[in-house]
């Protein structure tokens, strides 16, 4: 005999998707970035920090929320992805603020980053370091990009600085971008199960006459 549908199934776990840890990482490494790079008092900065920090939070929220609202954990989720596209963004527009280079997507410094799937800042840092000792896969070139310069966010640096600078930032939107692209998968698999069970209504409909019916 099948065991009943549970009113509300398990749920959480958040800690667990790939998505989250992530985004986790970006987190931490824009947090370091920020540290090292951003003029304390620069808004630039805040915005920078806070949006990483709601790619994470809405990933758990949306995860713990989703025992009692599919509607909710979908619409946080899309919340997360938001925030971390407007990361990219602030990512890219330093990068063009300062001349430095955005990587193209063939550059063999992404790839290597990706495949050595780092879990912490530290292992971001390393590959840096590493990336930095083969330098003659790019230059400073200029990159044309969204308008908008923060004044305040500009920190002048020495030239071998400036190559962790486009290092640095173009490590983070490398994994901004694998973030993203989990959190895209995910959302359509909300999307999916959200069309084929329905929501918290529809399950609570479906416990009440399973209930019903075995009494």
């Amino acid at each position: 005999m099948a065991e009943p549908e549970k009113l509300i199934p398990l749920h959480g776990g958040y800690r667990k998707l790939k998505s989250f840890q992530v985004a986790q990482l970006v987190y931490d490494v824009t947090v370091r970035f920020c540290d090292r790079y951003i003029e304390k008092r620069s808004r630039t900065r805040d915005q920078m920090v806070q949006a990483a920090r709601s790619g994470v939070q809405n990933i758990a929220e949306g995860s713990q929320a989703s025992g009692t609202s599919k509607k909710t954990e979908l619409k946080l989720t899309n919340v997360a992805r938001a925030s971390l596209e407007e990361l990219r963004l602030d990512y890219e527009d330093f990068l063009r603020q300062r001349g430095l280079r955005l990587w193209p997507r063939e550059d063999a410094r992404r790839a290597e980053l990706i495949a050595r799937r780092p879990a912490t800042a530290d292992a971001v840092a390393a590959w840096a370091r590493d990336a930095h000792g083969q330098r003659g896969h790019g230059g400073r070139h200029g990159y044309s990009g969204r308008g908008k310069v923060d004044q305040n966010a500009i920190v002048s640096t020495q030239s071998t600085e400036s190559t962790y600078l486009e290092i640095a930032a173009n490590g983070a939107l490398v994994l901004i971008t694998v973030a993203c692209s989990l959190l895209g998968r995910q959302i359509a698999s909300l999307e999916k199960a959200f069309v084929d069970e329905g929501g918290f209504t529809e399950r609570l409909y479906r416990v009440r006459n399973q209930a019903r019916n075995r009494s």
